[in-house]
Protein backbone atom coordinates (compact mmCIF):
# COMPACT_ATOMS: atom_id res chain seq x y z
CA UNK A 1 0.00 0.00 0.00
CA UNK A 2 1.49 3.27 -0.91
CA UNK A 3 2.45 5.16 2.01
CA UNK A 4 0.12 8.15 1.59
CA UNK A 5 -2.71 5.75 1.58
CA UNK A 6 -1.04 4.25 4.73
CA UNK A 7 -0.54 7.07 6.65
CA UNK A 8 -4.44 8.17 6.17
CA UNK A 9 -5.47 4.91 7.44
CA UNK A 10 -4.99 4.39 11.05
CA UNK A 11 -6.19 0.37 10.72
CA UNK A 12 -3.28 0.34 8.73
CA UNK A 13 -0.82 1.36 10.78
CA UNK A 14 -2.19 -0.33 13.58
CA UNK A 15 -2.13 -3.85 11.88
CA UNK A 16 1.62 -3.23 10.20
CA UNK A 17 2.74 -2.61 14.06
CA UNK A 18 1.19 -5.83 14.90
CA UNK A 19 2.36 -7.46 12.27
CA UNK A 20 5.91 -6.79 13.05
CA UNK A 21 5.62 -7.59 16.58
CA UNK A 22 4.67 -11.05 15.21
CA UNK A 23 7.59 -11.32 12.69
CA UNK A 24 9.63 -10.79 15.65
CA UNK A 25 8.38 -13.51 17.66
CA UNK A 26 8.71 -16.41 14.55
CA UNK A 27 11.58 -15.43 13.79
CA UNK A 28 13.01 -15.49 17.74
CA UNK A 29 11.03 -18.62 18.13
CA UNK A 30 9.02 -16.93 20.67
CA UNK A 31 5.29 -18.42 22.13
CA UNK A 32 3.02 -15.64 20.80
CA UNK A 33 -0.93 -14.91 21.61
CA UNK A 34 -2.29 -12.28 18.52
CA UNK A 35 -5.52 -10.84 20.36
CA UNK A 36 -7.07 -9.57 17.46
CA UNK A 37 -10.48 -7.49 18.46
CA UNK A 38 -13.32 -7.89 16.10
CA UNK A 39 -12.73 -7.12 12.60
CA UNK A 40 -9.15 -6.65 12.63
CA UNK A 41 -8.24 -9.02 10.33
CA UNK A 42 -7.07 -12.02 12.31
CA UNK A 43 -7.18 -14.65 9.73
CA UNK A 44 -5.24 -12.27 7.59
CA UNK A 45 -2.44 -11.69 10.30
CA UNK A 46 -2.63 -15.83 10.20
CA UNK A 47 -2.06 -15.89 6.57
CA UNK A 48 1.22 -13.34 7.14
CA UNK A 49 2.56 -15.10 9.42
CA UNK A 50 2.34 -18.49 7.51
CA UNK A 51 3.85 -16.28 4.22
CA UNK A 52 6.69 -15.28 6.81
CA UNK A 53 7.51 -18.68 7.88
CA UNK A 54 7.73 -19.54 3.97
CA UNK A 55 9.55 -16.98 2.69
CA UNK A 56 12.19 -17.42 5.45
CA UNK A 57 12.48 -21.47 6.14
CA UNK A 58 9.80 -23.07 3.65
CA UNK A 59 13.07 -24.47 2.05
CA UNK A 60 14.54 -25.55 4.80
CA UNK A 61 11.30 -27.31 6.18
CA UNK A 62 11.02 -29.23 3.02
CA UNK A 63 14.56 -30.49 2.99
CA UNK A 64 13.76 -32.22 6.77
CA UNK A 65 9.85 -33.09 6.10
CA UNK A 66 8.43 -31.03 8.14
CA UNK A 67 5.30 -28.26 8.33
CA UNK A 68 3.63 -25.98 10.02
CA UNK A 69 0.46 -26.67 11.87
CA UNK A 70 -2.25 -24.60 11.36
CA UNK A 71 -5.14 -25.82 13.27
CA UNK A 72 -8.62 -23.98 12.53
CA UNK A 73 -11.63 -24.31 14.01
CA UNK A 74 -13.70 -25.66 10.67
CA UNK A 75 -12.91 -27.10 7.76
CA UNK A 76 -14.31 -23.69 5.67
CA UNK A 77 -11.57 -22.17 7.77
CA UNK A 78 -8.84 -24.93 7.07
CA UNK A 79 -9.84 -24.59 3.17
CA UNK A 80 -9.47 -20.78 2.57
CA UNK A 81 -6.22 -21.20 4.42
CA UNK A 82 -4.59 -23.18 2.03
CA UNK A 83 -5.81 -21.65 -0.61
CA UNK A 84 -4.46 -18.36 0.66
CA UNK A 85 -0.98 -20.14 0.96
CA UNK A 86 -1.69 -21.14 -2.53
CA UNK A 87 -1.28 -24.51 -1.07
CA UNK A 88 2.14 -24.38 -0.10
CA UNK A 89 3.36 -27.88 0.94
CA UNK A 90 5.29 -26.76 4.11
CA UNK A 91 1.71 -25.95 5.65
CA UNK A 92 -0.56 -28.68 6.77
CA UNK A 93 -3.88 -26.36 7.74
CA UNK A 94 -6.91 -28.57 9.37
CA UNK A 95 -9.28 -28.90 11.74
CA UNK A 96 -8.32 -29.66 15.21
CA UNK A 97 -9.84 -33.44 15.15
CA UNK A 98 -8.31 -33.94 12.00
CA UNK A 99 -4.58 -32.73 12.99
CA UNK A 100 -4.88 -35.33 16.05
CA UNK A 101 -6.50 -38.31 14.12
CA UNK A 102 -3.43 -37.30 11.65
CA UNK A 103 -0.91 -38.26 14.57
CA UNK A 104 -2.40 -40.37 16.45
CA UNK A 105 -3.63 -42.96 13.77
CA UNK A 106 -0.74 -45.13 13.45
CA UNK A 107 -0.58 -45.55 16.91
CA UNK A 108 -2.92 -48.34 17.24
CA UNK A 109 -2.25 -50.89 20.34
CA UNK A 110 -1.96 -47.38 22.31
CA UNK A 111 -5.22 -46.50 20.80
CA UNK A 112 -7.11 -49.69 21.86
CA UNK A 113 -5.60 -49.58 25.02
CA UNK A 114 -6.13 -45.81 25.88
CA UNK A 115 -9.94 -46.37 24.44
CA UNK A 116 -10.94 -48.74 27.38
CA UNK A 117 -10.10 -45.88 29.85
CA UNK A 118 -12.78 -43.58 28.12
CA UNK A 119 -15.61 -44.06 30.36
CA UNK A 120 -18.07 -42.84 27.60
CA UNK A 121 -16.45 -46.10 25.97
CA UNK A 122 -17.23 -48.94 28.78
CA UNK A 123 -20.45 -49.89 27.76
CA UNK A 124 -19.98 -49.50 24.15
CA UNK A 125 -17.14 -52.04 24.03
CA UNK A 126 -18.60 -54.24 26.89
CA UNK A 127 -21.73 -54.58 24.79
CA UNK A 128 -19.35 -55.89 21.97
CA UNK A 129 -17.24 -58.29 23.97
CA UNK A 130 -14.38 -55.92 23.96
CA UNK A 131 -12.62 -54.38 21.66
CA UNK A 132 -9.82 -56.97 20.88
CA UNK A 133 -8.00 -56.79 17.68
CA UNK A 134 -10.19 -54.45 15.99
CA UNK A 135 -8.97 -51.14 14.23
CA UNK A 136 -9.70 -47.58 15.88
CA UNK A 137 -10.99 -45.64 12.83
CA UNK A 138 -12.44 -42.03 12.75
CA UNK A 139 -14.74 -40.99 9.84
CA UNK A 140 -17.66 -38.95 10.32
CA UNK A 141 -17.32 -38.14 14.03
CA UNK A 142 -19.89 -40.17 15.40
CA UNK A 143 -18.87 -43.02 17.77
CA UNK A 144 -19.93 -46.64 16.78
CA UNK A 145 -19.02 -49.83 17.70
CA UNK A 146 -21.34 -53.19 16.24
CA UNK A 147 -20.13 -56.98 17.06
CA UNK A 148 -19.93 -57.50 13.39
CA UNK A 149 -17.11 -54.69 12.06
CA UNK A 150 -13.66 -55.14 12.64
CA UNK A 151 -13.48 -51.58 13.35
CA UNK A 152 -14.75 -49.13 15.95
CA UNK A 153 -15.62 -45.89 14.86
CA UNK A 154 -14.16 -42.55 17.43
CA UNK A 155 -16.51 -39.64 17.96
CA UNK A 156 -15.08 -35.94 17.69
CA UNK A 157 -14.25 -35.67 21.48
CA UNK A 158 -13.06 -39.02 21.46
CA UNK A 159 -10.34 -38.25 19.05
CA UNK A 160 -8.81 -34.91 21.01
CA UNK A 161 -9.63 -36.90 24.22
CA UNK A 162 -7.21 -39.04 23.15
CA UNK A 163 -4.50 -37.09 21.78
CA UNK A 164 -4.47 -35.52 24.93
CA UNK A 165 -3.66 -38.46 26.88
CA UNK A 166 -0.69 -39.30 24.49
CA UNK A 167 0.71 -35.49 25.11
CA UNK A 168 1.90 -37.23 28.06
CA UNK A 169 4.40 -39.74 26.55
CA UNK A 170 7.73 -37.53 26.23
CA UNK A 171 8.41 -39.72 22.77
CA UNK A 172 4.97 -38.84 21.55
CA UNK A 173 5.54 -35.32 22.06
CA UNK A 174 9.09 -35.67 20.40
CA UNK A 175 7.71 -36.66 17.20
CA UNK A 176 5.25 -33.95 17.86
CA UNK A 177 7.69 -31.71 17.22
CA UNK A 178 9.85 -33.34 15.15
CA UNK A 179 7.22 -33.07 12.32
CA UNK A 180 5.45 -29.78 13.11
CA UNK A 181 8.04 -27.32 14.78
CA UNK A 182 5.58 -24.60 14.39
CA UNK A 183 2.11 -24.75 15.53
CA UNK A 184 -0.54 -21.68 14.92
CA UNK A 185 -3.84 -21.92 15.92
CA UNK A 186 -6.74 -20.60 14.34
CA UNK A 187 -9.83 -19.08 16.67
CA UNK A 188 -7.11 -20.16 19.70
CA UNK A 189 -10.29 -18.96 22.48
CA UNK A 190 -12.44 -22.11 20.74
CA UNK A 191 -10.01 -24.70 21.34
CA UNK A 192 -10.46 -27.42 23.41
CA UNK A 193 -9.37 -26.95 26.89
CA UNK A 194 -7.77 -29.96 27.79
CA UNK A 195 -5.54 -29.52 24.59
CA UNK A 196 -5.44 -25.81 25.00
CA UNK A 197 -4.07 -26.93 28.67
CA UNK A 198 -1.78 -30.17 27.73
CA UNK A 199 0.42 -27.27 25.13
CA UNK A 200 0.61 -24.57 27.74
CA UNK A 201 2.24 -27.22 30.14
CA UNK A 202 4.33 -29.22 27.70
CA UNK A 203 5.55 -26.44 25.55
CA UNK A 204 4.65 -22.97 26.40
CA UNK A 205 5.60 -23.41 29.79
CA UNK A 206 8.96 -25.76 29.44
CA UNK A 207 9.65 -23.39 26.82
CA UNK A 208 10.68 -26.44 24.57
CA UNK A 209 9.08 -28.19 21.83
CA UNK A 210 7.34 -26.48 18.98
CA UNK A 211 7.00 -22.89 18.35
CA UNK A 212 3.31 -22.14 19.32
CA UNK A 213 1.35 -18.80 17.67
CA UNK A 214 -2.47 -18.49 18.92
CA UNK A 215 -4.67 -16.18 16.89
CA UNK A 216 -7.61 -14.95 17.77
CA UNK A 217 -10.09 -12.72 20.43
CA UNK A 218 -10.63 -14.29 23.88
CA UNK A 219 -13.98 -11.72 23.79
CA UNK A 220 -15.28 -13.73 20.50
CA UNK A 221 -15.29 -17.06 22.53
CA UNK A 222 -19.07 -17.90 22.29
CA UNK A 223 -18.94 -22.12 22.16
CA UNK A 224 -19.14 -23.74 25.39
CA UNK A 225 -16.51 -25.82 25.47
CA UNK A 226 -13.56 -23.60 24.19
CA UNK A 227 -11.10 -22.20 26.75
CA UNK A 228 -11.05 -18.78 26.43
CA UNK A 229 -8.39 -16.81 27.38
CA UNK A 230 -4.85 -18.37 27.23
CA UNK A 231 -2.48 -16.20 29.56
CA UNK A 232 1.12 -17.58 30.14
CA UNK A 233 4.58 -15.39 31.49
CA UNK A 234 5.99 -17.20 28.51
CA UNK A 235 3.29 -16.12 25.89
CA UNK A 236 3.96 -12.67 24.05
CA UNK A 237 0.66 -11.02 23.44
CA UNK A 238 0.49 -8.92 20.73
CA UNK A 239 -2.51 -6.25 20.69
CA UNK A 240 -3.61 -6.13 16.98
CA UNK A 241 -5.50 -2.23 17.38
CA UNK A 242 -6.90 -2.23 14.08
CA UNK A 243 -10.49 -2.51 12.67
CA UNK A 244 -10.94 -2.58 8.74
CA UNK A 245 -14.54 -3.13 8.91
CA UNK A 246 -16.65 -1.06 10.68
CA UNK A 247 -17.28 2.64 10.21
CA UNK A 248 -16.29 5.09 13.33
CA UNK A 249 -19.63 4.98 14.84
CA UNK A 250 -19.87 1.91 15.54
CA UNK A 251 -15.74 1.70 16.38
CA UNK A 252 -16.46 4.15 19.04
CA UNK A 253 -18.93 2.28 20.41
CA UNK A 254 -16.45 -1.05 20.47
CA UNK A 255 -14.10 1.17 22.01
CA UNK A 256 -15.96 2.07 24.93
CA UNK A 257 -17.10 -1.27 25.53
CA UNK A 258 -13.52 -2.49 25.56
CA UNK A 259 -11.03 0.08 26.33
CA UNK A 260 -8.06 -1.95 27.08
CA UNK A 261 -8.24 -3.36 23.63
CA UNK A 262 -8.79 0.16 21.34
CA UNK A 263 -8.81 -0.06 17.83
CA UNK A 264 -8.24 2.20 14.84
CA UNK A 265 -10.75 2.77 12.08
CA UNK A 266 -9.84 2.28 8.82
CA UNK A 267 -11.88 5.68 7.30
CA UNK A 268 -11.66 8.25 9.78
CA UNK A 269 -14.12 10.29 8.16
CA UNK A 270 -16.62 7.10 7.42
CA UNK A 271 -20.67 7.75 8.33
CA UNK A 272 -22.93 5.59 9.58
CA UNK A 273 -25.54 5.10 12.73
CA UNK A 274 -25.65 3.77 15.98
CA UNK A 275 -29.10 3.41 17.32
CA UNK A 276 -30.55 1.77 20.57
CA UNK A 277 -34.33 1.57 21.51
CA UNK A 278 -36.24 0.14 24.70
CA UNK A 279 -39.73 -1.12 25.84
CA UNK A 280 -39.46 0.38 29.20
CA UNK A 281 -42.58 2.55 28.65
CA UNK A 282 -44.91 -0.56 27.61
CA UNK A 283 -47.94 -0.62 30.08
CA UNK A 284 -48.77 -4.13 31.05
CA UNK A 285 -48.03 -7.27 32.59
CA UNK A 286 -44.66 -8.55 31.77
CA UNK A 287 -43.59 -12.45 31.77
CA UNK A 288 -42.43 -14.25 34.80
CA UNK A 289 -40.26 -16.68 35.10
CA UNK A 290 -36.18 -17.74 35.38
CA UNK A 291 -35.92 -17.65 31.95
CA UNK A 292 -38.77 -14.69 30.79
CA UNK A 293 -39.25 -12.23 33.77
CA UNK A 294 -38.91 -9.13 32.41
CA UNK A 295 -39.64 -9.95 28.78
CA UNK A 296 -42.76 -8.53 26.82
CA UNK A 297 -45.28 -11.11 25.75
CA UNK A 298 -44.68 -12.89 22.48
CA UNK A 299 -47.24 -11.29 20.38
CA UNK A 300 -46.15 -7.58 22.10
CA UNK A 301 -42.68 -8.20 21.26
CA UNK A 302 -43.24 -9.11 17.56
CA UNK A 303 -45.48 -5.90 17.10
CA UNK A 304 -42.43 -3.97 18.92
CA UNK A 305 -39.95 -5.77 16.29
CA UNK A 306 -41.92 -4.94 12.92
CA UNK A 307 -42.31 -1.51 14.07
CA UNK A 308 -38.59 -0.71 14.53
CA UNK A 309 -38.01 -2.46 11.26
CA UNK A 310 -40.78 0.16 9.53
CA UNK A 311 -38.92 2.76 11.29
CA UNK A 312 -35.53 1.76 9.45
CA UNK A 313 -36.76 1.25 6.33
CA UNK A 314 -37.83 4.88 6.49
CA UNK A 315 -34.10 5.58 6.94
CA UNK A 316 -33.18 4.00 4.23
CA UNK A 317 -32.23 0.42 5.63
CA UNK A 318 -32.25 -2.07 2.48
CA UNK A 319 -33.50 -5.37 4.66
CA UNK A 320 -32.64 -8.16 2.20
CA UNK A 321 -30.80 -10.86 3.51
CA UNK A 322 -27.75 -10.09 1.93
CA UNK A 323 -27.66 -6.67 3.22
CA UNK A 324 -29.14 -6.65 6.42
CA UNK A 325 -29.27 -9.00 9.03
CA UNK A 326 -31.29 -9.23 12.61
CA UNK A 327 -29.48 -10.83 15.21
CA UNK A 328 -32.14 -12.64 17.84
CA UNK A 329 -30.87 -12.68 21.53
CA UNK A 330 -34.29 -13.52 22.37
CA UNK A 331 -36.35 -17.01 21.80
CA UNK A 332 -39.69 -14.93 22.18
CA UNK A 333 -40.39 -14.22 18.74
CA UNK A 334 -38.43 -16.68 17.06
CA UNK A 335 -39.79 -19.75 17.20
CA UNK A 336 -43.42 -18.56 16.21
CA UNK A 337 -41.97 -16.59 13.63
CA UNK A 338 -39.45 -18.63 11.86
CA UNK A 339 -42.13 -22.01 11.63
CA UNK A 340 -40.81 -24.19 14.28
CA UNK A 341 -42.96 -23.49 17.12
CA UNK A 342 -43.88 -26.92 17.98
CA UNK A 343 -40.55 -27.86 18.57
CA UNK A 344 -39.91 -24.56 20.23
CA UNK A 345 -42.61 -26.24 22.94
CA UNK A 346 -40.93 -30.00 23.27
CA UNK A 347 -37.52 -28.50 25.09
CA UNK A 348 -37.51 -27.57 28.01
CA UNK A 349 -34.20 -25.33 27.53
CA UNK A 350 -35.27 -23.00 24.41
CA UNK A 351 -31.50 -23.09 23.40
CA UNK A 352 -30.91 -26.86 23.53
CA UNK A 353 -32.51 -27.87 20.24
CA UNK A 354 -30.91 -24.85 18.57
CA UNK A 355 -27.28 -25.65 19.76
CA UNK A 356 -27.96 -29.41 19.02
CA UNK A 357 -27.71 -30.83 22.16
CA UNK A 358 -30.63 -32.70 21.05
CA UNK A 359 -29.51 -36.34 19.27
CA UNK A 360 -32.21 -36.37 17.39
CA UNK A 361 -31.98 -32.45 16.13
CA UNK A 362 -28.26 -32.79 15.32
CA UNK A 363 -28.51 -36.20 13.09
CA UNK A 364 -31.26 -34.82 11.31
CA UNK A 365 -30.56 -31.24 10.55
CA UNK A 366 -26.97 -32.42 10.17
CA UNK A 367 -27.02 -35.37 7.95
CA UNK A 368 -30.75 -36.26 7.00
CA UNK A 369 -31.60 -32.54 5.74
CA UNK A 370 -28.41 -32.05 3.84
CA UNK A 371 -28.64 -35.40 2.16
CA UNK A 372 -32.15 -34.62 1.05
CA UNK A 373 -31.32 -31.37 -0.26
CA UNK A 374 -28.52 -32.96 -2.46
CA UNK A 375 -30.88 -35.39 -3.59
CA UNK A 376 -33.74 -33.24 -3.87
CA UNK A 377 -30.61 -31.01 -6.36
CA UNK A 378 -29.29 -33.68 -7.78
CA UNK A 379 -26.20 -33.02 -6.40
CA UNK A 380 -25.20 -36.92 -6.02
CA UNK A 381 -21.72 -36.58 -5.64
CA UNK A 382 -22.10 -34.18 -2.72
CA UNK A 383 -25.27 -36.72 -1.42
CA UNK A 384 -22.91 -39.72 -1.36
CA UNK A 385 -19.92 -37.62 0.37
CA UNK A 386 -22.36 -36.92 3.07
CA UNK A 387 -23.03 -40.36 3.64
CA UNK A 388 -19.41 -41.69 3.55
CA UNK A 389 -19.31 -45.09 4.39
CA UNK A 390 -23.14 -45.06 4.78
CA UNK A 391 -24.01 -45.24 1.54
CA UNK A 392 -25.54 -47.66 0.04
CA UNK A 393 -23.69 -50.10 -2.75
CA UNK A 394 -24.72 -48.72 -6.13
CA UNK A 395 -23.93 -51.23 -8.87
CA UNK A 396 -26.28 -51.96 -11.21
CA UNK A 397 -30.09 -49.87 -12.48
CA UNK A 398 -31.54 -51.72 -9.59
CA UNK A 399 -29.98 -50.29 -7.16
CA UNK A 400 -30.52 -47.29 -8.21
CA UNK A 401 -34.11 -47.24 -8.87
CA UNK A 402 -33.74 -48.61 -5.28
CA UNK A 403 -32.21 -46.35 -3.91
CA UNK A 404 -34.42 -43.70 -5.45
CA UNK A 405 -37.47 -45.11 -3.89
CA UNK A 406 -36.18 -45.06 -0.39
CA UNK A 407 -34.89 -41.04 -0.96
CA UNK A 408 -38.32 -40.57 -3.12
CA UNK A 409 -40.29 -41.60 0.00
CA UNK A 410 -37.86 -39.55 2.16
CA UNK A 411 -38.79 -36.80 0.35
CA UNK A 412 -42.28 -37.24 0.74
CA UNK A 413 -42.27 -37.86 4.02
CA UNK A 414 -40.59 -34.49 5.03
CA UNK A 415 -43.63 -32.82 3.36
CA UNK A 416 -46.21 -34.43 5.06
CA UNK A 417 -45.00 -36.59 7.92
CA UNK A 418 -44.02 -36.27 11.01
CA UNK A 419 -40.79 -35.97 12.84
CA UNK A 420 -41.86 -39.61 14.54
CA UNK A 421 -42.87 -40.69 10.44
CA UNK A 422 -39.09 -39.97 9.28
CA UNK A 423 -37.43 -41.08 12.04
CA UNK A 424 -39.35 -45.03 12.07
CA UNK A 425 -38.62 -44.47 8.11
CA UNK A 426 -35.35 -44.25 8.65
CA UNK A 427 -35.07 -46.87 10.77
CA UNK A 428 -36.69 -49.28 8.49
CA UNK A 429 -35.03 -47.92 5.45
CA UNK A 430 -32.16 -47.76 6.48
CA UNK A 431 -30.76 -45.04 4.29
CA UNK A 432 -29.25 -42.84 6.11
CA UNK A 433 -29.13 -45.90 8.56
CA UNK A 434 -29.86 -43.91 12.67
CA UNK A 435 -26.73 -42.64 14.32
CA UNK A 436 -26.30 -44.83 17.81
CA UNK A 437 -27.52 -42.21 19.97
CA UNK A 438 -31.27 -42.02 18.02
CA UNK A 439 -31.50 -45.62 17.97
CA UNK A 440 -30.44 -45.94 21.57
CA UNK A 441 -33.12 -43.21 22.00
CA UNK A 442 -35.41 -45.02 20.26
CA UNK A 443 -35.42 -48.00 21.64
CA UNK A 444 -35.82 -46.55 25.17
CA UNK A 445 -38.92 -44.61 24.30
CA UNK A 446 -40.37 -48.24 22.54
CA UNK A 447 -39.81 -50.17 26.37
CA UNK A 448 -40.20 -47.11 28.85
CA UNK A 449 -43.34 -46.41 30.77
CA UNK A 450 -45.32 -43.17 30.86
CA UNK A 451 -44.06 -42.39 34.35
CA UNK A 452 -40.37 -43.54 33.18
CA UNK A 453 -41.02 -41.45 30.13
CA UNK A 454 -41.78 -38.53 32.52
CA UNK A 455 -39.07 -38.65 34.66
CA UNK A 456 -36.34 -38.46 31.67
CA UNK A 457 -36.26 -35.41 29.58
CA UNK A 458 -34.53 -36.92 27.10
CA UNK A 459 -37.30 -38.96 26.91
CA UNK A 460 -39.46 -36.67 27.30
CA UNK A 461 -38.31 -34.47 24.90
CA UNK A 462 -37.97 -36.74 22.13
CA UNK A 463 -41.72 -38.02 22.64
CA UNK A 464 -42.86 -34.46 22.39
CA UNK A 465 -40.69 -34.06 19.17
CA UNK A 466 -41.74 -37.63 17.22
CA UNK A 467 -45.88 -35.50 17.14
CA UNK A 468 -44.00 -31.94 15.60
CA UNK A 469 -44.72 -31.63 12.05
CA UNK A 470 -41.00 -32.51 10.12
CA UNK A 471 -41.80 -29.30 8.34
CA UNK A 472 -41.09 -27.12 11.79
CA UNK A 473 -37.49 -29.37 11.57
CA UNK A 474 -37.11 -28.06 7.73
CA UNK A 475 -37.52 -24.61 8.89
CA UNK A 476 -35.62 -25.00 12.26
CA UNK A 477 -32.69 -26.73 9.94
CA UNK A 478 -32.81 -23.22 7.67
CA UNK A 479 -32.61 -21.21 10.84
CA UNK A 480 -29.54 -23.00 12.08
CA UNK A 481 -27.81 -23.48 8.52
CA UNK A 482 -28.46 -19.50 8.07
CA UNK A 483 -30.89 -19.18 4.85
CA UNK A 484 -33.38 -16.98 6.35
CA UNK A 485 -32.78 -13.30 7.02
CA UNK A 486 -32.00 -14.25 10.89
CA UNK A 487 -29.36 -15.46 12.85
CA UNK A 488 -28.37 -17.69 15.76
CA UNK A 489 -25.75 -16.58 17.98
CA UNK A 490 -23.88 -19.79 16.64
CA UNK A 491 -23.66 -18.56 12.93
CA UNK A 492 -23.39 -14.62 13.24
CA UNK A 493 -19.36 -14.88 14.33
CA UNK A 494 -16.62 -14.58 11.47
CA UNK A 495 -19.99 -13.01 9.42
CA UNK A 496 -20.44 -8.95 8.33
CA UNK A 497 -23.15 -7.20 7.21
CA UNK A 498 -23.38 -3.32 5.62
CA UNK A 499 -26.87 -3.18 8.17
CA UNK A 500 -27.53 -4.89 11.90
CA UNK A 501 -30.51 -5.25 14.07
CA UNK A 502 -30.16 -6.89 17.03
CA UNK A 503 -33.34 -7.93 19.51
CA UNK A 504 -32.53 -8.74 22.51
CA UNK A 505 -34.73 -10.34 25.18
CA UNK A 506 -35.63 -13.38 27.09
CA UNK A 507 -35.42 -17.31 26.84
CA UNK A 508 -32.55 -18.03 26.07
CA UNK A 509 -31.30 -19.91 29.70
CA UNK A 510 -27.78 -18.74 30.10
CA UNK A 511 -28.47 -15.02 28.86
CA UNK A 512 -30.03 -11.85 30.55
CA UNK A 513 -29.09 -8.46 29.46
CA UNK A 514 -30.37 -6.52 31.93
CA UNK A 515 -28.13 -8.52 34.33
CA UNK A 516 -25.09 -8.36 32.20
CA UNK A 517 -25.61 -4.83 31.88
CA UNK A 518 -26.11 -3.97 35.34
CA UNK A 519 -22.78 -6.08 35.93
CA UNK A 520 -21.43 -3.93 34.00
CA UNK A 521 -22.02 -0.86 35.33
CA UNK A 522 -21.96 -1.98 39.14
CA UNK A 523 -19.39 -4.22 39.18
CA UNK A 524 -19.32 -8.37 38.76
CA UNK A 525 -20.02 -10.51 41.58
CA UNK A 526 -17.47 -12.61 42.20
CA UNK A 527 -19.89 -15.83 41.48
CA UNK A 528 -21.23 -14.10 39.00
CA UNK A 529 -17.98 -13.93 36.58
CA UNK A 530 -18.15 -16.74 33.70
CA UNK A 531 -22.12 -15.69 33.60
CA UNK A 532 -21.02 -11.82 32.89
CA UNK A 533 -17.87 -12.98 30.57
CA UNK A 534 -20.89 -15.61 28.63
CA UNK A 535 -23.25 -12.43 28.06
CA UNK A 536 -20.51 -9.90 27.32
CA UNK A 537 -18.84 -11.94 24.53
CA UNK A 538 -21.73 -12.41 22.83
CA UNK A 539 -23.13 -8.62 22.98
CA UNK A 540 -19.39 -7.95 22.21
CA UNK A 541 -19.58 -10.54 19.12
CA UNK A 542 -23.52 -9.29 17.09
CA UNK A 543 -22.45 -4.95 18.03
CA UNK A 544 -19.36 -5.47 15.82
CA UNK A 545 -20.90 -7.40 13.16
CA UNK A 546 -22.28 -4.43 11.18
CA UNK A 547 -20.25 -2.50 8.96
CA UNK A 548 -22.45 0.69 8.66
CA UNK A 549 -25.57 0.72 10.46
CA UNK A 550 -26.40 -0.64 14.23
CA UNK A 551 -29.57 -0.67 16.31
CA UNK A 552 -30.29 -2.96 19.22
CA UNK A 553 -34.05 -3.48 20.30
CA UNK A 554 -34.09 -4.33 24.19
CA UNK A 555 -37.61 -6.55 24.36
CA UNK A 556 -36.15 -6.94 28.17
CA UNK A 557 -37.09 -4.07 30.44
CA UNK A 558 -34.00 -2.77 31.69
CA UNK A 559 -33.63 -1.19 34.81
CA UNK A 560 -31.54 2.64 35.98
CA UNK A 561 -28.56 0.76 36.22
CA UNK A 562 -28.49 -1.60 33.03
CA UNK A 563 -30.05 1.96 31.10
CA UNK A 564 -27.14 3.59 32.66
CA UNK A 565 -24.80 1.35 31.26
CA UNK A 566 -25.97 1.20 27.54
CA UNK A 567 -25.81 5.39 27.56
CA UNK A 568 -22.32 4.58 28.93
CA UNK A 569 -21.42 2.84 25.73
CA UNK A 570 -24.06 4.10 23.30
CA UNK A 571 -24.16 7.75 24.20
CA UNK A 572 -27.34 9.47 25.36
CA UNK A 573 -27.85 10.86 22.30
CA UNK A 574 -28.49 7.44 20.61
CA UNK A 575 -30.63 5.89 23.07
CA UNK A 576 -34.77 6.57 22.99
CA UNK A 577 -37.68 4.82 24.22
CA UNK A 578 -39.64 3.06 20.97
CA UNK A 579 -43.29 4.19 21.18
Amino acid sequence: MPEAAVANNPAELAAEKALASMFDCVKARKNFRLEAGAGAGKTYSLVKALQFVINEGGKDLGRRSQQVACITYTNVASDQITAQVDSHPVVHSSTIHSFCWTLISGFQPYLRTKLTELKTWTERLEEIGGIGNRKVDYALGHPRARPEDDCVYLGHNDVVSLMVQMMEEEKFRNILQARFPIIFIDEYQDTNTDFAASLVRHFVETGTGPLIGLFGDSWQKIYGDGCGLIEHANLQVIGKEANFRSVKAVVDVLNRMRPELPQAVKDPQSTGTVAVYHTNGWQGQRQKGQHWGGDLPTEDARVYQERLVELLKNDAWDFSSDTTKILMLTHNVLAARQGYNGIAKSFRYKDSFVKKESKHIEFLVDLVEPVARAYESRLFGEMFSLLGRRSLAVHSLDDKRALADKLDRLLELRKEGTIGNVVDYLAESGYPPLSEAVAEIEKRLRSASEIEIKESRTLTEASKLRDCPYSELIALADYIDERTPFSTKHGVKGAQFENVLIVCGRGWNRYNWNDFLEWANDGVPGDKTEAYERNRNLFYVVCSRPKKNLALLFTQELSAAALEQVVAWFGDECVRQLG
